[in-house]
């Protein structure tokens, strides 16, 4: 029995323990978030089927992925980017749009976001490029150069609709940099550049975007769909430069330090916000337990972008804490996994994914708990999702794939195959 169970959970046991607590806390909350979806499905059961069912999903494709040797993933890299631009430019030309952006594309029933799988792309590119031009004193000045040209080829079709998916993959893409230990002199001109081209942006949100265009969109997905299908889509510059009014209203409402009396909120405008402070605020430190919450049924988003809100809602500060700790924990086992490769490339590749993951976590408990603007970033693992959740498996793959099957440094400094390979 012992055997069959190491044959199936190969790699780091700290990882699998940390991926299956953050799928029983999904599988929990997202049942408990879903009254909404409940409410008009019908079925209290139905909503936490499905999402268990495509978890199961992404389990089967994280077993996959654990068992390819981490060496072989190189083979997959132009594919995947390929696959991404592709896919990106499909969803810009005749994506399904859902709350103002085209984010999604539809094959038969099955729909999917593109974005999920270029940024797994781009994290596989970058450690490929950064191992590929390794030296004893970092990396070799041309591979910054490399990066960016790919990033911008894959990154540009993701901010014109989607900028807090672009604004993750940047910020993780510049830490592999700093990982890789490209020049230090390259990333101080990096940051410069980026936050000029910030400025630029932000100043033109603001004085071309409209923030009273942002009034509350449609609840279902075909309302959405059929509400942008009634827009006037002739104008070009309307279409690339659409955003800035969503940007507009979510930068005026984080910025604003104005206190606004509770019967004064636009529930219609704020909802999201607004609830999700009531929820945290009628937590009580403790929570009122699992399946007790009452924000649930009034936050549209309650088992995706806020489900951190209903998880301190009912669980309390200490089910908030354990929540971020496993994140914690996934992220310095993984560099410690890392630490131990002999080899760049496992390394960089391992980092580069655990940083996907925590750093969107951080996004999504940070807009929570409010102190950022809305981003509209699910919780890893945990948020109610179809693509995500099984491209978030597969990056758990990866990193156990690279704690079973890389190579591994002795204490002496001398090379070692991973002990799993070897009894493989």
């Amino acid at each position: 029995m012992n055997k069959t169970l190491n044959n199936l959970f190969k790699g780091d046991k700290v990882i699998w323990m940390v991926f299956f607590f953050l799928c029983i806390v999904s599988i929990v909350e997202v049942y408990s978030a879903s009254s909404q979806l409940t409410y008009k499905g019908s079925s209290y059961l139905e909503p936490m089927v499905k999402h268990a069912g495509l978890l199961a999903l992404g389990i089967f494709f994280m077993l996959v992925t654990m068992n390819v040797q981490c060496k072989y993933f190189k083979i997959f890299t132009p594919f995947l980017l390929l696959l991404s631009l592709v896919m990106l430019i499909w969803v810009l030309v005749a994506g399904e749009a859902t709350n103002g952006a085209s984010r999604w594309v539809g094959i038969m029933d099955f729909k999917f976001q593109p974005s999920e799988i270029a940024k797994g792309s781009l994290v596989l590119a970058t450690a490929q490029i950064l191992s590929a031009m390794q030296g004893e004193n970092g990396a070799d000045r041309r591979a910054c150069g490399y990066i960016l040209s790919v990033c911008a080829v894959i990154v540009s079709p993701i901010l014109l609709e989607n900028f807090s998916t672009a604004a993750l993959i940047c910020v993780v893409i510049f830490m592999m940099m700093v990982i890789g230990r490209v020049p230090i002199d390259q990333l101080g001109k990096l940051i410069g550049v980026t936050t000029l081209v910030v400025v630029v942006v932000i100043t033109m949100t603001m004085l071309f975007g409209n923030a009273e265009n942002t009034e509350q969109k449609p609840t279902t997905r075909t309302e959405q769909v059929e509400t942008e299908k009634q827009k006037d889509k002739g104008n070009l510059l309307s279409r690339v430069f659409h955003r800035f009014d969503t940007w507009k209203a979510r930068i005026e409402s984080f910025s604003s330090n104005e206190e606004v009396p509770p019967e004064k909120v636009d529930l219609d405008k704020d909802g999201q916000v607004a609830h999700a402070n009531i929820a945290i605020a009628s937590s009580n430190i403790v929570g009122c337990g699992p399946g007790n919450s009452v924000e649930r049924d009034f936050l549209s988003q309650a088992f995706s972008d806020f489900i951190y809100a209903i998880i301190i809602e009912e669980t309390g500060f200490i089910g908030a804490f354990f929540v971020a700790l496993l994140y914690i924990v996934l992220l310095f086992r993984t560099g410690r996994i890392a630490s131990h490769c002999e080899n760049a490339f496992p390394a960089f590749l391992a980092m580069g994914l655990a940083l996907m993951l925590v750093t969107q976590a951080l996004f999504n408990m940070c807009v929570a708990v409010g102190l950022a603007p809305v981003t509209g970033q699910p919780l890893p693992l945990i948020s109610k999702g179809g693509t995500s959740s099984v491209i978030n498996c597969i990056y758990v793959g990866a990193i156990l794939s690279v704690s079973r099957s890389a190579k591994k440094k002795e204490d002496n400094g001398q090379p070692a195959v991973a002990t799993n390979v070897a009894k493989a």
